[in-house]
């Protein structure tokens, strides 16, 4: 005899809510998105943890609400029980191969101008009445927000990526060299980061990159001399454009101008003639794929974006 499948005291609206809240960080905020009063809000979370059995969130006047550690990992859950929700009714209610629903995906900070692009509007003509969102952070947090059930798919450098994670290969890429154009070994074919030793580095300082770039130079047994650092892509090529510096690169602009105007040249580094990373799909192992987020993996992988 088939065990009975126990229904469950809460509901999915509650879920939602709870999910809005810890999003938000305020009830009056959740309420505002929700379109919903202040006190449905807050009756549906006292509902919740008392059906739960457990608290799920402080609440503090004029500093809004802070998840407890078992809110935290509830948190997770909810959403991944909202997503197979929303799965389910899109699934039921569609025609055909026509996805619906909303599908998350974050991108590492340099790569999401030339890779995002083309891929949402690629996959956004094939389902029009999908909404497909896009967040752009670095290698670390993006994972976490994988984790955490905040992102459903994340593009990812090869570098630091957890064993929660499956992934897909996308592409691969050698890392080269940025130079100003006036550079004294601008028309090299190669340059050696021997040569550039005594030089000022500017360092590309977004998680994992900076590391992987300081693996690089141990690598070729060379010590860099760091003298800027930036989170920001373009500030690196501009402080390269004027003569501040060199930097590392893996990805590849097909405009050699920064955002003044200065020209910079991409230069292969002499020691590192074989070393590639590759450019990743990633989403957590443990959370079952939607069917939005595999027929998204599907599409990159047969339309190989180009960074």
């Amino acid at each position: 005899m088939e065990k009975l499948i126990r229904v469950p005291g809460f509901s999915l609206r509650q879920l939602l809510y709870f999910v809005t809240v810890a999003e938000t960080g305020t009830l009056t905020e959740a309420a505002a998105r929700l379109h919903i009063s202040q006190s449905a809000v807050s009756m549906a979370l006292n509902e919740l943890e008392r059906t739960l059995k457990v608290q799920l969130c402080i609440r503090r006047k004029a500093h809004g609400i802070t998840l407890t550690p078992a809110g935290k990992q509830a948190l997770q859950q909810m959403r991944a029980l909202l997503r197979q929700a929303e799965e389910l009714e899109s699934g039921v209610s569609g025609e055909g191969d026509q996805l619906s629903g909303r599908l998350s995906v974050g991108c590492y900070l340099t790569l999401a101008p030339t890779v995002l692009p083309p891929l949402l509007q690629g996959f956004s003509a094939l389902h029009p009445a999908l909404t497909l969102d896009f967040e752009e952070d670095t290698g670390d947090r993006l994972q976490q927000r994988l984790l955490d059930g905040e992102l459903d798919l994340a593009v990812l450098y090869d570098m630091d990526v957890r064993p929660e994670m499956d992934r897909a290969v996308l592409f691969t890429r050698r890392p080269h060299l940025l130079l100003p154009a006036d550079h004294r070994l601008a028309g090299e074919p190669s340059v050696a980061l021997h040569d550039l030793a005594d030089e000022p580095l500017v360092l590309f300082d977004a998680p994992p990159s900076s590391h992987h770039t300081l693996q690089l130079f141990q690598t070729a047994g060379v010590t860099p001399l760091v003298r800027h650092r930036t989170t920001n892509f373009e500030t690196a090529r501009a402080l390269v454009g004027r003569g501040l510096g060199y930097a590392i690169s893996v990805q590849r602009l097909p405009n050699d101008r920064t955002y003044e105007g200065s020209r910079v040249v991409s230069k292969e580094i002499t020691e590192l003639p074989e070393t590639t990373v590759s450019v990743l799909l990633c989403w957590p192992r443990q959370v079952a794929q939607t069917r939005r987020a595999s027929e998204f993996v599907r599409y990159c992988l047969e339309n190989k974006p180009r960074a």
